[in-house]
This record gives structure tokens, sequence and C-alpha cells, in this order.
């Protein structure tokens, strides 16, 4: 096993010397669940060797080819993220808690002295994620905890393969992959939904192209119609989602006294829910939407699925703009993450004006995508 990486513990001790108590334990666990993971990598070529899980093997070796793929033909880093595997033990590496006013979509911000603020905070143990909801939720705001299989230490670290993750679907391992690599070429401090749309762009561009590479290979029809069924139904939750947020904001905008906005508020979710059954029956169940549901549907959950995805159409209008050219569509994301946010903004909102309000390309499927 490696010892915990110097650049870790760097990192740690001078968030430990900013922070008060409460913040030294929530640094502390997550210290902790970020040496674990790493400590406890293996090469995915010993795994493979080792391994008489079948299937394990055939996913980790898929692994290998799709990370291959990403820094051979999307110019994704070269490095040794995703080429060793962790067995964490548990269904999702972390828990992430959102949280926002009772009569607002501003979501609750978190600092941290590397990755600037962000809109949600994280917990190795969902025990702590869901006593940490409790407090928010006792402070009267809407919270929403879902359970994530992956994420980005932004190539701090070489972040491995998980088994929170591994045994998705081809299509969606592969979107994972390209994703979290995606958070390693550029990261804006202080803006979640630039960095989430900017990866998902490159998350679906990278699977298209993928798609495309696999045709003539066995099984590349399969492969195909499980995009499309995944497509369908984050494209058909996306509505869903930005019509009831549409809906929320001109309510919460409102003059209308807050007991009558709250009286409002209700019926919008339960509007939504009853438009989410004949789609659910549709879809055969959907698990993981079933799961945003019960996590939250409120302001807090409407405001992690559209963090994801806010805009995606207009970074995909960007990467037309340059030919599709990878590396040149990286940089002139780069130039857009060094700028004031405001400017940038600006800048994207005129690529795509129209863009979707609340799709929610990266949320987690747990044995179906992420």
């Amino acid at each position: 096993m490696e010892r915990p990486p110097r650049r870790l513990a760097t990192i740690v001790a001078a968030a430990l010397l900013l922070s008060g108590c409460q913040a030294v334990e929530y640094y502390w666990q997550g210290a902790a669940g970020q040496v674990d993971l790493l400590t406890h990598a293996r090469p995915i070529s010993e795994v493979v060797a080792t391994t008489s899980d079948p299937t394990l093997k055939d996913r980790l070796a898929r692994a290998q080819a799709i990370r291959a793929y990403a820094s051979r033909e999307l110019a994704l880093p070269d490095n040794r993220s995703y080429t060793r595997y962790t067995d964490v033990g548990r269904p999702f590496v972390v828990w992430n808690v959102f949280a926002t006013p009772e009569l607002s979509l501003a979501p609750k911000q978190w600092c941290y002295p590397v990755t600037g603020c962000v809109a949600y905070r994280g917990y190795f143990a969902e025990a702590d994620a869901r006593a940490e909801a409790t407090r928010l939720a006792a402070d009267g705001l809407d919270v929403h905890t879902s359970g994530v299989p992956a994420y980005s230490t932004l190539g701090y670290f070489d972040d491995p393969v998980l088994s929170t993750f591994i045994r998705y679907r081809e299509v969606d391992l592969a979107r994972l992959i390209f994703h979290e690599l995606a958070h390693q070429v550029v990261y804006a401090k202080d803006d979640t939904s630039f960095n989430e749309s900017f990866a998902v762009s490159v998350e679906e561009e990278g699977l298209r192209r993928w798609l495309e590479a696999q045709q003539g290979e066995p099984g590349a029809a399969k492969l195909a119609a499980d995009a499309v069924r995944t497509q369908r139904q984050r494209s058909e939750f996306r509505e869903l989602v930005a019509a009831t947020r549409d809906l929320l904001q001109k309510i919460y905008a409102s003059d209308a006294p807050d007991d009558v906005k709250r009286a409002q508020k209700a019926q919008a979710f339960a509007t939504m829910r009853a438009g989410y059954e004949p789609i659910k029956a549709e879809w055969g169940g959907a698990p993981v939407f079933d799961r945003w549901f019960a996590d939250g549907a409120n302001n807090a959950g409407i405001v992690a699925a559209g963090l994801y995805a806010d805009r995606v159409a207009q970074f995909t209008a960007l990467l037309a703009q340059e030919g599709g050219d990878l590396p040149r569509f990286y940089g002139r994301v780069r130039d857009l993450a060094g700028m004031p946010r405001e400017e940038r903004d600006r800048i994207l909102a005129a690529l795509a004006p129209e863009a979707p309000a609340a799709p929610v390309g990266s949320l987690p499927l747990p044995g179906d995508t992420r």
C-alpha cells in the first residue's frame, strides 16, 4: 500500500489552520476518506490477473480500453487516473448535501481553500451526510442528499476506478470516465454550474465519438441502444424538472404572501410527482429517479439536478464554433474560466441563450449510469 500522498497532507494542514472546530472535523473526514481510497488502490492489471470474478475482470479490462481512448482520441489527460482499482465496500464513495432557502432556488455555498465555493458538501460516510442534512433542515432549509459514485480530485491525485461504478453498463462507464477526466482539464473556482456543464458536454461528445468508434464491433448495436435509452430517460426527466423550476421561479418572485407561496410550492411538486408516474410506467421503472424523489423533491433537489448541466447547450455551441476540435475547445474554456464570472456568463449566454433550464446529464444512476 502507498503512503498517504505528501500533497494531501499539505493541503489538509493548510485547511486546518484556517478552520474552526466544526470545520476541522469536516476536513479530517475528507482527508481520511481520500487517503483510504488511494492507499487501497491496486493496479488494474494486477486485479485482472488475480481476481476470480469474471465480471469484474471484464469490466476492468473495458475500463482500461475506455481510459486509453479518452487520452488518445479525446485529448483528455494521459496520467495514472483510472489505471488502478479500489473496492470501497459501500454503494457510493461520497454523499453530497445540497441546501436552499424554503422559498428560493439560490443554493447554499460552502467554501474551501483549494476548490473555492461549491453548492454542496460531501461526506465519505452516509451517516455524516444525513446528520448534516438534518441540521440544515432544522434551520428551515430545503435539503437534498444524494449518493455519488465518483468524484474528481482535479488532477491533484491519481483517481482510481471504484467498485461504486465499475459494474455499470459499458456506455455509462465510458460517460463517467470522460466526465471525471474533463474536470482535470478545466476548473473554475466558485462556479459549480460552469464546471459540471463543461464536464457533461465533454462526456456527451466523448460518448458520441466512442460509440462511432465501436461500430462494426461485437455488441455495438446494444451499446447504441443503451445510450439511446439512457438519453431518452434523461431528456424526459429534464423536461419535468425544467417545467417545475420555471414555475417555482415565478412563484418565489411574486408578491404573494409566504403562506400562499408555500401552498403554491407544494402544489408544484405534487404536479411534478403526478407527471412522473406515467413516465416511470413507460420506462418500466427508474430507480435513480425514484431515489431523487425520495432524497428530496424540493428546491435543493431541483438545484442539484440543474447544477450538473445548466450550460451544456452553450458549451456544445462553443465546441461547434471550434469545428469539433477538442484541444482548441479546451483552450477556449480555459480562457473563459480565467475571466470574471459575469464576463464568462455573458459570453456563454450569447452562444446559446435558449439553453435548457435543468438538464440532468450527470445525475448518478446506480446500476444504470452515473
